[in-house]
């Protein structure tokens, strides 16, 4: 029965993941890498224990969700709005350089031009999901570099955005409707969501605030509520989900419903890394294996070095911007949605898609080792760097 293999899938996840996350501790590993790993070794391609992975990874796109609603909770409006104003230069040309560096990596391993400007659009992006995870509550509540962190990987969702609209569009037929939808939908999606929390939900919130179990759940309804409100306007489910936080940052009780869901976002997003390494067809290995790791080390060189220098340009002290460029120095889970979409709307070979996946899985092996190593994070081996 589907419901018996749904239950036997998780509890396989998490056992694996108990076992192999002990094995990452002791080693100095950080344990995002072991969920990857698990995916390989028990996934379709691997020991084929769990060998029908869409449904777990679209439970783990829900750990997106929330950790997307979580960071909205701890952005006040006015603070985003500033760093969004300081930070566009830098997204945009960041972007267009590693798009450049994808693109030619591409070209010089002989992918056609079109699969070849779809990988280096693959690149543009940086982790959404490492970038926030390793990034500590105190240095989000307190210290300019979760804003600025922030800022840049929200402008990189709105260029993939654009792109997966492109890849859509060219598979489809373009569609000036559709193109308005999304134009239209994004300042429409924000006033809805600042004057239903203006003139209902802060006034339930208040009404009932000692309830936890109530809170709790008009959170979670009020999250995805807006994903799917996000989606009817052509936009993806995460951006939903951040504005539904950000409307609700201004209310008192924001940092109680953050702390209440973190084990909720943490659960889905297990799921959510095991699916990427059970998604990943390790029979490509050896024929892309050459170009994903001169891309990926090309990757994790490149961006903390072009991040540093343009946020340096922006009047951010080197230290900053030095640690913002390492924690976004790698690839996102956006380049693998590219990857997929662009194979199904048969615009990307099997090739030049496993290259993708295989640079992205890389990079977020070494940059989060990297990060954990030498940067304050939840996950920290030491007492120095551990922090939440």
């Amino acid at each position: 029965m589907a419901g018996e293999q749904l239950v036997f899938s998780i509890f396989t996840i998490f056992t694996g993941a108990a076992v192999l996350s002990t094995l990452a501790l002791y080693t100095r590993l950080p344990m995002l890498v072991a969920y990857l790993l698990l995916g390989t070794i028990i996934g379709p391609w691997g020991l084929g224990w769990v060998d029908d992975p869409s449904v777990i990874e679209q439970i783990g796109d829900v750990g997106i969700i929330f950790l997307l609603f979580l960071l909205g909770l701890h952005l006040q409006p006015q603070n985003l709005i500033h760093m969004l104003r300081k930070t566009t230069i830098v997204a945009l040309l960041s972007s267009l350089v590693f798009a450049l560096l994808g693109t030619a990596v591409a070209l010089l391993f002989r992918y056609p031009i079109n699969e070849a400007l779809l990988i280096g659009g693959a690149m543009m992006f940086s982790s959404t999901i490492i970038g926030l995870k390793l990034l500590p509550t105190t240095v989000l509540h307190h210290q300019h570099t979760g804003e600025i962190m922030i800022s840049i990987l929200l402008l990189q969702d709105l260029i993939a955005i654009v792109l997966l609209m492109f890849i859509n569009s060219a598979s489809e037929g373009f569609s000036f409707a559709h193109m308005a939808i999304v134009i239209i939908g994004l300042p429409a999606l924000i006033v809805i969501a600042y004057c239903t929390v203006r003139y209902l939900l802060l006034k339930l919130l208040r009404r009932f605030d000692t309830v936890r179990e109530y809170i709790f759940l008009v959170s979670i309804g009020w999250c995805l509520g807006l994903a799917e409100l996000a989606n009817l306007f052509g936009l993806t489910d995460e951006i939903g989900a951040f504005i539904a936080g950000v409307s609700l940052a201004t209310s008192p009780i924001a940092l109680f419903i953050a702390e209440s869901l973190k084990p909720l976002r943490d659960f889905f997003l297990v799921i959510f890394f095991f699916s990427i390494g059970a998604n990943f067809n390790t029979t490509f290995l050896g024929s892309v294996l050459v170009p994903a790791a001169i891309l990926a080390a090309l990757i994790f060189i490149v961006k903390p070095v072009i991040f540093h220098l343009l946020l340096v340009r922006a009047n951010e002290s080197k230290q900053v911007a030095w640690e913002v460029g390492v924690r976004l120095g790698q690839a996102s889970e956006f380049s693998l949605l590219v990857s997929y979409l662009a194979v199904s709307a048969g615009l990307l070979s099997e090739s030049a898609s496993y290259l993708v996946q295989a640079t992205t899985i890389i990079t977020l092996i070494v940059s989060s080792y990297w990060v954990v190593l030498r940067y304050p994070t939840p996950v920290g081996f030491n007492d120095r760097l551990r922090r939440d």
